[in-house]
């Protein structure tokens, strides 16, 4: 025999007006919305990510893979786990920009990206993409990054529709080692 259960809203004083909403805080996500670093112009001296990632050690920059003209690095405000970008190291805002041997190496650190993201966790597909332009929803759009999103089959649920919210299982870090374990070599 099944019995209904109704679950109360825990009173939470000093909050507001108490409702029926359950509430998820994901305040590290405060430092996006806010800008933290970001660039504060567009040349590569005002505080361009993207330029100073390449001279971090790969556990403190979240690189998976290093090129001669492009790195792999995990995004850190993700879609899903295992989001990564490919970036040139020259800050460049335009594909059309790039020139042969970026291009080249961008599309081939992109499918080497697919083959170390099926390897470490199995995604059943991807949304690969350029937002190019702050008209085009380009977070830095001074810097030209290509995004790798891995998706699995039921990976849309409740949480990002209904709370705005994306549960990843792993801390960044591990993901980053999972993948450059992962990586395949030439």
């Amino acid at each position: 025999m099944l019995h209904s259960m109704t679950i109360e809203p825990e009173q939470q004083i000093g909050v507001g007006t108490q409702d029926a909403f359950q509430r998820l805080w994901t305040p590290h996500r405060m430092a996006y919305i806010q800008g933290e670093n970001k660039p504060t112009g567009p040349e590569a001296g005002d505080g361009c990510p993207f330029c100073s990632i390449p001279s971090m050690s790969d556990e403190d920059g979240l690189v998976v893979a290093r090129g001669r003209h492009v790195y792999a690095v995990l995004n850190l405000y993700p879609y899903n786990g295992g989001h990564l970008m490919v970036v040139p190291y020259r800050h460049v805002a335009d594909y059309t920009e790039l020139d042969t041997g970026e291009t080249i190496e961008l599309a081939e650190l992109t499918k080497r990206a697919m083959v170390a993201l099926r390897t470490a966790s199995g995604a059943h597909g991807f949304n690969i993409g350029m937002n190019q332009g702050a008209a085009a929803g380009a977070g830095i759009a001074a810097h030209l990054h290509q995004h790798v999103v891995p998706r699995w089959g039921g990976d849309t649920n409740f949480m990002p529709v209904v709370g705005h919210t994306k549960v990843l299982p792993q801390l960044l870090a591990d993901t980053r080692k999972m993948l450059a374990d992962a990586w395949p070599v030439d």
